[in-house]
């Protein structure tokens, strides 16, 4: 079924629609957050709030078929709302335990330490990539779709999308393989 069904199907009422499309594009809309404010944490929060203003707001969708662009379109304005408030905000104490998507990193013989330190260096090594590079591989590894997916969705050529993941690996190798002494 499509976007655009589904948005016809909810506007009609029917719940299991709105639950269909908050399913299918929650992954993405975090990705895109993710990318966008560099902090899971907050990402998390702005894709949530981000679903609530879309699903709310269907009825001020004119082409039902554009529903994902649209959602992207309030998911940037959310995340732009954040960065610019971030500064009069105060930081909450649940940062310090969030981290990566479980099996991010891949390592279980640290200690909870040592994991939280190498994945603080990983968070600060993705946030400093270029932006493009970011969302693509934020949105690559969120969504785990192919390189035609992650194409499509972000409107350029497969072999773009190969060329950013790649600088993007090659750019957190690099990173990351300058271990403090």
């Amino acid at each position: 079924m499509t976007d655009g069904e589904l948005v016809r199907r909810a506007r009609a009422g029917d719940r299991s629609a709105l639950a269909d499309l908050a399913h299918r594009w929650a992954g993405r809309v975090v990705a895109r957050c993710h990318a966008a404010v560099r902090r899971a944490d907050v990402a998390d929060d702005c894709a949530q709030e981000t679903l609530l203003r879309g699903l709310r707001g269907l009825q001020s969708l004119t082409e039902p078929d554009k529903f994902g662009p649209w959602l992207c379109g309030i998911a940037q304005r959310v995340c732009q709302d954040w960065l610019r408030s971030r500064a009069r905000a105060a930081v909450p104490f649940s940062v310090l335990t969030d981290g990566p998507p479980d099996g991010v990193l891949g390592r279980t013989e640290e200690s909870p330490a040592e994991a939280a330190e190498e994945q603080d260096r990983l968070w600060a090594a993705i946030a400093a990539l270029p932006d493009d590079c970011r969302e693509s591989l934020l949105l690559y590894y969120y969504q785990d779709v192919t390189y035609q997916d992650l194409a499509a969705q972000l409107h350029v050529s497969a072999a773009t999308v190969n060329a950013r993941l790649t600088k993007a690996r090659s750019l957190l190798r690099a990173k990351l393989a300058d271990v403090p002494g």
